[in-house]
């Protein structure tokens, strides 16, 4: 039958007798003085007359002696119990309630909370970075810390050796690239391969060779290894080292370590791919790049890039300088406006580069090069265009000799030593928007301190000013040169692309290309031995 506890506390002897929970009676002495049948099953010396200290388990009779009485509890056996006391007047009553699953469901509470906060602090830490290396540290200092003795974080074979980072009890990473067989540790091969992880308890740790236990680390207890998930292809594997003196893994650590390693494979993909991505932006970039430039043949040359947005290096305009492959032969400069701006009018920039190097043979008939590269972009799938100027520079004894040919592209300007600004009369149409095109090719000569001014329609077209809505205009740009004359290309470049930059303000603009060819001051010195083409003086 069910007592409620306040009557079997203040009920005789045969009522306690009869309580379906463990009721121990003390005295104020310290003894028992009434056990009733489930207590004595579950506390087989406590009989009356013997001391709290030799009846109950420690926790108990130290509760009990040390004070206040209150509620305690503590393990007896397998199990765990709370001790609930109820003042008598002969002295003491404590029942118990067997609070193990209870107990149980917190701990397995509180183990839950640790994981999930574990795991999300992983996903931050991961996540915070693209670096390959970072997070092949982070994710072997994490699982030391989290998750067992030591840990391996091994990415798949570069050449022959292995990308390691193992961190030890001290925290230290330490980086490696090592020839390793993985074969000799039980499922490290498949688990390179993306196969699902081998229960540890399967894997022998004394067969662990020492570049996985280290002999600093000392004996291993057991082992782990779990692939670490990437996208599509395994990131690597993930391997945890246990010492002999710790508890082996057990199935709910395996799985928690898997949950952390899918985080970590997936953290370490995102930065493989975007190593590789940063790879591939780079050399494409390269190619992408105006070329340096300072003389070309015995004529000064200066250019200045600005691209439409300022975190992007590359946009729709471009040039290139092509150096004359034989003495006394004309060198090739070419400046070019893409319709559009930004990433994809690069690319339509890098396929009209390459077309113009492979028709630099051809390179003295400009009107030929400019049919066969419209040509080409008749052929392609796209709406774009492209402007074109075309200056084929020869330098005979102090003058230089342009031959200059425009395709819908600004006209250049020539800047005389008097402060004269000259236009250059050389027109032609779009190249890639009509079938046939048409152009007409203009011959200047430059004196020793004068410069030919290639630009684009950025600099001219530039919007800003006092009010925010006025062009830079080729009227300014005129004013600006006369105040030019005899400076050497390098500042005159610099200044054009300096006011056009300034007029803009903070504004949205298009590509900026600016190109001065100047023809040098000085004399000519002889190649020494006969071996160059010489130089000239300042």
């Amino acid at each position: 039958m069910d007592i409620d506890t306040e009557q079997a506390v203040s009920a005789p002897e045969a009522v306690w007798e009869a309580a379906p929970y463990p009721l121990l009676v003390v005295s104020p002495s310290g003894t028992v003085e009434v056990a009733n049948a489930v207590a004595r099953a579950l506390l087989p010396d406590a009989a009356p007359g013997v001391p709290i200290t030799a009846a109950a388990p420690a926790w108990l009779s130290r509760a009990y002696v040390e004070g206040p009485i209150e509620a305690v509890s503590g393990p007896i056996g397998e199990r765990t119990y709370e001790a609930h006391p109820s003042r008598l007047g002969t002295g003491t009553a404590w029942w118990f309630a067997d609070d193990t699953d209870h107990r149980l469901a917190r701990e397995e509470l509180r183990l839950e909370r640790e994981r999930t906060a574990f795991l999300s602090q992983a996903s931050t830490e991961l996540l915070s970075s693209l670096n390959m290396d970072r997070c092949m540290e982070v994710t072997a200092r994490l699982a030391t810390r989290h998750l067992a003795d030591a840990a391996l974080v091994i990415t798949p074979r570069a050449g022959r050796r292995y990308p390691i980072a193992y961190c030890g009890p001290d925290g230290r990473v330490v980086r490696e690239s090592l020839v390793v067989d993985p074969s000799v540790v039980p499922g490290l091969a498949e688990a390179l391969q993306g196969f699902p992880p081998m229960p540890s308890r399967w894997i022998d740790p004394t067969s662990a060779p020492e570049w996985l236990a280290r002999p600093e680390f000392g004996p291993v207890g057991s082992v782990v290894v779990t692939a670490l998930p990437g996208h599509g292809v395994p990131a690597g594997v993930l391997v945890l080292l246990r010492r002999t003196d710790h508890t082996a893994f057990t199935d709910s650590e395996e799985i928690v370590a898997r949950l952390f390693a899918a985080r970590a494979g997936a953290a370490m993909s995102a930065a493989r791919l975007y190593t590789e991505q940063v790879s591939i932006t780079e050399t494409l970039m390269r190619e992408l790049l105006p070329p340096k430039v300072q003389r070309l043949d015995g004529v000064d040359i200066a250019a200045r890039y600005r691209a439409s947005v300022d975190s992007e290096l590359v946009g729709g305009d471009f040039y290139d300088l092509h150096p004359a492959t034989q003495a006394g032969q004309e060198s090739l400069i070419v400046l070019g406006d893409v319709c559009g701006k930004g990433l994809k009018a690069a690319v339509l920039t890098g396929k009209i580069r390459n077309t113009l190097h492979a028709l630099l043979p051809m390179a003295a008939d400009h009107q030929r090069v400019l049919g066969l590269l419209n040509d080409v972009l008749m052929d392609e799938d796209t709406a774009r265009f492209v402007t074109l100027v075309l200056a084929s520079v020869r330098r005979d004894a102090h003058q230089v000799t342009l031959r200059l040919t425009s395709a819908g592209h600004p006209l250049p300007f020539v800047v005389r030593n008097d402060g004269t600004v000259e236009d250059v009369d050389s027109r032609g149409t779009l190249i890639g928007a009509l079938p046939k095109i048409r152009s007409t090719t203009a011959e200047v000569v430059l004196a020793p301190g004068e410069t030919c001014l290639l630009y684009t329609d950025g600099i001219t077209e530039a919007k800003g000013g006092p009010l925010g809505d006025e062009f830079f205009g080729e009227g300014r740009l005129r004013d600006e040169l006369q105040q030019c004359a005899g400076m050497p290309p390098q500042a005159l470049a610099e200044r054009i692309q300096m006011l056009a930059s300034e007029w803009v303000g903070g504004g949205h603009h298009d590509d900026m290309a600016v190109i001065a060819i100047t023809a040098p001051r000085g004399r000519h010195l002889s190649a020494v031995g006969g071996r160059s083409r010489g130089r000239y003086t300042a």
